[in-house]
């Protein structure tokens, strides 16, 4: 057989592929597109932006609700957030302050006395008074904190509200009252003999011990209370005004407690008002806000028949008898604020209502 030489198969070879025409495309471009808008005859250009602005069904539902309930034209709220400048603060608590002032305001009502006079043969409300008066002497004396005040008389009146006192022991009561109160507030208390002293010796350690026992006794060691002082703080720094404001609430506050018509108003509603009638006679308007009604929980009018409470007492306190606190308010170091004249508008109102 012949030979046959491997041949090396050619590749065959491809048919050219026909060139596809290129496809038209449309650049859209900016200058294109503004073209396009001016070719699109003005009907439909007008129709098209009336549909774009049409408001919708749950839009116009909305505006009609709004209407209905009176709420269309209602202000934005400007409740400013009182603790921002906190935030870097570990003592001012800000990640749980307001859940603190809801369980206050929840349970304020538990720890205070309500009207007890009636029940206590021997004692009036101006012997009250007189002790309240003295125990601010005896508190401002000490240079003890305010808490230690406020609970003290916390104490006492719950006290009264559940025991019946003899006159003799008011005092007494009082002193005790400070002794427990000091011992849950102050890092240093008074010693016994500080108030053995401060009493003219009319009681002995022995005394004011047995006493302070009682006393426990009677509220079964409940003292961790909401006392006006703590809204007080809450709510002045809700006011966001100078340190007179403060001052001038202090004033009220301690004017209020000292007198037993205010007994009727829980801690928060005496706070709220002696910071509302502090404004009013500062005459720092406007003399409540949005902001003030948000921490507080009153509005102005809630407010109006303490807060004229408040403003009467400061308006006897320079002719009472008792001054204890006004001397403690007319010192420079705190203002002179029980110096200031009352808010005369509250004031006349206050009197309207009397006479």
């Amino acid at each position: 057989m012949p030979d046959k030489k491997a041949v090396a198969r050619k590749p065959a070879q491809k048919k050219a592929a026909a060139k596809p025409k290129p496809e038209e495309t449309i650049d859209v471009s900016p200058d294109t597109q503004e073209v396009a808008e001016k070719e699109e005859p003005k009907e439909k250009a007008a129709e098209r932006s009336s549909r774009k602005n049409a408001p919708t069904l749950t839009s116009t539902l909305t505006a009609r609700s709004k209407a209905a309930c009176g709420l269309s034209n209602k202000p934005k709220d400007h409740k400013v957030d009182i603790d921002a400048a906190d935030v870097n603060n570990d003592l001012a608590v800000v990640e749980y302050v307001e859940e603190m002032y809801k369980f206050y305001k929840a349970v304020e009502n538990e720890g205070r006395a309500h009207d007890y006079m009636d029940s206590q043969p021997e004692i009036n409300e101006k012997m009250r008074a007189i002790l309240i008066d003295w125990l601010i002497q005896v508190h401002h004396k000490f240079e003890l904190s305010p808490e230690t005040l406020y609970l003290t008389i916390n104490i006492v009146d719950r006290y009264l509200a559940s025991k019946t006192t003899l006159r003799r022991e008011l005092q007494l009561v009082g002193l005790s009252s400070m002794l427990i109160a000091s011992k849950y507030e102050e890092i240093w208390a008074p010693e016994v003999n500080d108030l053995v002293c401060i009493s003219d010796r009319t009681y002995s350690n022995e005394q004011i011990l047995v006493m302070e026992k009682r006393i426990l006794g009677e509220l079964e060691w409940y003292l961790t209370v909401p006392t006006p002082y703590m809204f007080l703080v809450r709510f002045i720094k809700a006011s966001m005004t100078d340190s007179n404001v403060k001052n001038m609430a202090y004033f009220l506050a301690e004017l209020g407690m000292m007198n037993y018509p205010t007994l009727m108003y829980c801690p928060s509603m005496i706070a709220a008002s002696a910071v509302y009638a502090a404004r009013c006679t500062l005459n720092k308007a406007p003399f409540w806000n949005e902001t003030l009604k948000g921490h507080t929980g009153f509005s102005e009018p809630q407010l109006m028949d303490c807060a004229k409470l408040l403003v009467k007492f400061h308006s006897m306190a320079a002719d009472h008898k008792l001054r204890g606190a006004y001397r403690k308010y007319s010192s420079s170091e705190r203002g002179a604020v029980a110096l200031l004249p009352p808010a005369k508008a509250l004031l006349a109102s206050a009197d309207s209502l009397s006479s």
